[in-house]
């Protein structure tokens, strides 16, 4: 079974590859009911983890502690990251893979049955959020057949919807506001083919934030203090505030929160809705200064904005994006769930989609020049350099020096921005080290970080073979060519500092020096 998933910051809704038609997937809750997402919930009781819909009930039970909006962890995480819960320690990546596999048992999968998946992540998400992602699903038995960013697979779902419609070659902006994340990709359609032109994203922006905001208003009408609510409180509280911005329309004046959902005894409040768009209006300005960047220069070739993702369905956030964008604006049909579709036919081999992704960030490495006087950043794969396509042959990108120290240390990262005189700028994220052994004397030592770093004479010849996958994953295999041995990393926060030593190729002649390490 093939299906397309995305993971969402509150909810995780599921489309499957069914003859050509892709259905979105319902699932039971704790209640008996159907419902067309699974909760992104993970709750502790007593040391017990609880997920999903269990998870869901917990917010009834005063042992429990239930952690809303679990991906929003996902920026500053690695595999080693643990978090507290109820007083109890847990690893972030069994947090994970434990929510995966009770969405899992919620398919109804059988042990052994094949559930191939497309996976949807922010655009964005940087290398240790998809990786991240993409190892909890593997963990619990699914078999990730690849990544797609949200908005890109919007864009497959309104593509799909038009396909023979048209066959001129359109661009489209795809706001996409979804419960934790902001993202827009600018994409270029001309039937089956759709390229990424370019993206932008807010990492923490998203419908959780104007819970947050109505939740606000709700206490201070009530004279209530936020920190006055017990846990499960503070979730029925949100989850109150959110059902009733949900239901908001562009006729609606004021919201009625029921108090009493969140601890009996409590009154209901009103809040004018006007006031509710006016703390929100600053948010909404965000997201549309993210998408002018994007659309300079496009206006005329723009053919439309279409907006998804469940945030986007605030009435305030139509009217804004109307009022600066005009007839350009699109609504989708399925904006809680367009982005699970475009992945479902992403993951369907009929469907005959071909793609192309960007990095959506500066991916370097820090090296040092002048005798080591100065310290420069070197972006192996530039912000806007297309991914290749599913099946086909990986980037590659190679360096070649002489070494000039017994040890080679490696300091990765991405940026969002390189300034003027080529430093990381923006939004910058920072990855593992990797030590690597350019004295052959030290090639079969397991511990180099216990070995003092000296200058040496520069000799011998280092090269560096870096190779990127349709998904954006980095791998790079250092040589030792005058040694004859190798060290290969898949470069993340999961990397390993010391890998098992391999025989490499080996070159007799030293061929001119490149850039010194």
């Amino acid at each position: 079974m093939r299906l397309g998933v995305d993971f969402g910051t509150t909810r995780i809704v599921v489309a499957v590859v069914d003859r050509g038609n892709y259905p979105v997937l319902s699932f039971e809750t704790a209640d008996g009911e159907r419902c067309e997402w699974f909760p992104a919930l993970a709750a502790v009781r007593g040391g017990e983890v609880l997920y999903g819909w269990e998870a869901w009930a917990g917010q009834e039970d005063p042992e429990a502690t239930v952690v809303r909006s679990i991906k929003r962890w996902l920026a500053e995480a690695g595999p080693q990251t643990r978090v507290e819960i109820g007083g109890h320690e847990y690893a972030l990546i069994d947090l994970l893979s434990g929510l995966c596999s009770a969405l899992r048992t919620a398919l109804g999968a059988a042990a052994g049955e094949p559930l191939e998946i497309m996976l949807g992540v922010p655009a964005n998400a940087n290398g240790n959020q998809r990786f991240l992602t993409a190892e909890a699903f593997r963990r619990a038995g699914f078999q990730v057949l690849g990544l797609l960013n949200e908005p890109t697979a919007a864009s497959i779902e309104y593509g799909h919807a038009l396909r023979g419609k048209t066959a001129m070659k359109d661009r489209i902006l795809v706001y996409d506001l979804g419960g934790g994340t902001f993202d827009a990709s600018l994409v270029e359609m001309e039937g089956n083919q759709h390229a990424v032109v370019a993206s932008e994203g807010i990492p923490a922006l998203g419908g959780d934030d104007f819970d947050d905001l109505l939740a606000d208003l709700a206490l201070a009408a009530a004279g209530v203090s936020e920190d006055s609510l017990s846990q499960g409180e503070v979730f029925r509280l949100h989850e109150e505030c959110r059902r009733k911005k949900e239901a908001l329309h562009a006729n609606t004046r004021r919201v009625v929160v029921e108090l009493d959902h969140v601890r009996d005894g409590l009154e209901a409040v009103t809040v004018p809705v006007a006031d509710f768009y006016q703390r929100s209006e600053p948010l909404i300005e965000e997201t549309l200064h993210a998408v002018e960047d994007l659309v300079a220069g496009e206006q005329g070739q723009l053919e439309a904005l279409y907006v998804t993702g469940g945030g986007s369905e605030l009435p305030q956030v139509g009217r804004m994006l109307k009022e600066r964008f005009g007839r350009k604006v699109k609504r989708s049909a399925y904006a809680r769930s367009a982005t699970a579709i475009g992945l479902a036919i992403q993951a369907d081999a009929q469907a005959g989609y071909r793609l192309s992704e960007r990095f959506t960030r500066y991916f370097g490495v820090w090296r040092e020049e002048e005798g080591g006087q100065r310290v420069v950043f070197d972006p192996l794969f530039v912000k806007g350099t297309p991914l290749p396509p599913a099946g086909e042959e990986p980037l590659k990108v190679t360096r070649s020096y002489c070494p000039a120290h017994n040890i080679g240390h490696f300091r990765y990262l991405e940026c969002s921005r390189v300034s003027e005189d080529g430093r990381p700028a923006g939004e910058i994220t920072m990855w593992d080290e990797i030590l690597f052994p350019f004295e052959a004397g030290l090639a079969l030592v397991e511990r180099l970080e216990e070995v003092e770093v000296r200058r040496l004479e520069p000799s011998g010849e280092v090269e560096e073979s870096y190779s990127c996958d349709a998904s954006g994953a980095v791998t790079v295999t250092i040589s030792h060519l005058s040694g004859g041995y190798e060290r290969s990393y898949r470069l993340g926060r999961w990397a390993q500092r010391d890998q098992p030593v391999k025989p490499g190729r080996k070159r007799a002649k030293r061929s001119p020096a490149g850039r010194g390490k």
